[in-house]
């Protein structure tokens, strides 16, 4: 069988096989992560927003491959989460650029554009590391372009593309020790096989036509992830939210019989803007999708109309969801609560957003100054849109995001340039770093002078985690067992042992020297504040001119933060 060209039906087929690849084999993906810790998240980021941009592209209204793409991009972006999900979006972001006019797509096309792809997402990384994803995509391009030479057959391109991609994926190890040390494969290059694998398997009909795929419910809740919808909203009483239904539209722009409007986006924005807030406005030439929170649903939609015929409407009344959260939120477990924005009382001039799992946590960040939380962190990266609603919905002149994990700077980094006001990111590895950031903010700064100084203070502390192994391996000098303890410093493994107490104690031994004066110890979900004053007293039996505090932060997946200054 040959195939000269790929239309809109066969690339469809391929965004929504690669889709429901990963949405099967996230778990896989995330058993690849270095450390073995259950924070492993690269396989959910990436099924997340693969599957965000998979239903960008359904929803585009074009039998144009190029203009599928573009969506297919746009999707990926606004859903991505993580480092993996940011640059996976950056890959089909240079893709849909090379290929954004085309109407069908040949052998040539198909090797151009991952070519595009894979000069994009180096490009997206400060420091591009060979042994990750980027030597995967790298590698895959260059064999599609290599077999573009000889053949006009897609086919031919595509598979050439795979089988490049899985080779490089298998030389992971050889190009990164820390792989072949653990004995795993990079996990952001297995996630974009898989993708590659299903665009190669849908193209040659070696997998079962499912046009119709939509993602499962545990996945939809994720990708919608509004804080409107979830639990985490708090315990909100539903007569105090001020605009009550979410309104969602998306308008075919110039088409209907009720245009009167030629599309400027600054007019369109603005008449919304006054409806309502947590407002979205994204669009294309040929199509804009709304989001905005509103007591006029159908000033909204009649809006809408003015300027195209509706392809989408989507109304939900959210203190009627408020109801059942408030009587359902005791059965959530805490880790199921996705990404929020929480509201600030009055609107700051400079919005501060802190990104921190656990409602302990959230209290102790704005108790340092910090006006928004967005709920994620390990396990539960947010994504770009989750981190633009919360700038956007702050209505503040200018922003500061403190992503206190370093997954999260490339999602947060894309949402600040989309973002609707001013935004600058202070690159917090950690929950301390973040904290340690907020002691050098000063209101009547300016923005950059702000990030500056926050950044300065990033190195005087030290932060570690204390967690538990998932799996038996040996990393840097120890040899860990499946169900003991790990004390991490400043993401190196520095302790291992079975009993939770004696971690903690050694890892902070292990953070300590001559210079050390503050010792801070934040006790998560899984563990206890008679614990957490255990350990407060053997440090103080370290050393009795240390100041120590106490906090609770009720974070997953670590019993113990702990900072030293």
């Amino acid at each position: 069988m040959k195939v000269t060209e790929i239309t809109n039906l066969e690339f469809g087929k391929m965004v929504q096989a690669a889709s429901q690849k990963l949405n099967q084999n996230a778990d896989f993906i995330n058993s690849l992560n270095v450390f073995p810790v259950p924070d492993g998240d690269t396989g959910t980021n990436m099924s997340l927003s693969l599957a965000s941009g998979a239903k960008y592209e359904r929803d585009a209204d074009t039998t144009a491959v190029g203009a599928l793409a573009v969506a297919l991009a746009k999707g990926l972006l606004m859903g991505a989460r993580g480092n993996s999900g940011v640059i996976l979006s950056q890959i089909f972001r240079g893709f849909s650029r090379k290929l954004a006019d085309k109407t069908t797509l040949t052998a040539q096309d198909l090797a151009d554009g991952f070519a595009a792809g894979a000069e994009t997402a180096y490009k997206a990384v400060m420091k591009p590391t060979e042994g990750t994803i980027l030597t995967v995509v790298r590698e895959g391009a260059q064999a599609g372009l290599n077999a573009a030479k000889d053949t006009d057959d897609v086919l031919v391109v595509m598979d050439a593309v795979r089988k490049a991609a899985a080779d490089a994926l298998a030389t992971t190890p050889d190009l990164l020790p820390v792989l072949k040390q653990v004995g795993v494969v990079d996990s952001g290059g297995q996630g974009l096989s898989f993708v590659l694998e299903a665009f190669d398997d849908s193209l040659n009909g070696r997998v079962a036509e499912n046009a119709d795929y939509k993602p499962d419910d545990a996945e939809m809740d994720e990708m919608i992830n509004a804080a409107h919808h979830q639990s985490a909203q708090g315990k909100l009483d539903p007569a105090s939210i001020k605009y009550g239904y979410c309104t969602e539209i998306m308008v075919r722009i110039g088409r209907g019989k009720q245009v009167d409007h030629k599309f400027d986006y600054d007019t369109f924005y603005n008449y919304l803007a006054d409806l309502g807030d947590s407002l979205l406005v994204v669009n294309d030439d040929e199509i804009v999708k709304v989001h905005v929170h509103t007591e006029h649903p159908g000033k909204v939609i009649a809006w809408g109309q003015e300027f195209g015929d509706l392809a989408k409407v989507k109304v939900d009344n959210m203190r009627m969801q408020q109801e059942t959260i408030m009587e359902k939120d005791d059965e959530q477990p805490a880790t199921a609560t996705p990404a929020v924005a929480e509201p600030a009382e009055d609107t700051p001039d400079t919005a501060i957003i802190a990104i921190v799992a656990g409602d302990g946590l959230a209290t102790l960040f704005k108790s340092l100054g910090v006006t928004h939380v967005v709920q994620g962190g390990q396990t539960m990266n947010p994504s770009t849109q989750d981190i633009v609603d919360a700038i956007n919905a702050s209505k503040a002149k200018r922003a500061i995001v403190l992503p206190n994990n370093k997954n999260i700077f490339l999602a947060a980094e894309q949402a600040a340039k989309v973002a609707d006001i001013p935004t600058v990111i202070v690159h917090a590895k950690t929950v301390s770093q973040g904290m340690t950031a907020m002691l050098g903010y000063n209101p009547d700064a300016e923005l950059t002078d702000n990030q500056a100084s926050m950044e300065d203070n990033l190195s005087t502390v030290k932060s570690g985690q204390v967690t538990h192994a998932i799996r038996d391996t040996q990393l840097d000098g120890f040899d860990i067992k499946e169900g003991n303890y790990m004390g991490i410093v400043d993401g190196t493994i520095q302790v291992t042992d079975a009993d939770l107490l004696e971690t903690a104690v050694d890892t902070v031994k292990a953070m300590l020297d001559d210079d050390s004066e503050i010792v801070t110890i934040i006790y998560g979900a899984d563990t206890n504040a008679d614990l957490a004053d255990q350990l407060q007293q053997r440090v103080t039996d370290l050393d009795g001119d240390l100041e120590t505090e106490v906090h609770e932060g009720d974070q997953p997946v670590y019993p113990f933060l702990i900072s030293v200054e």
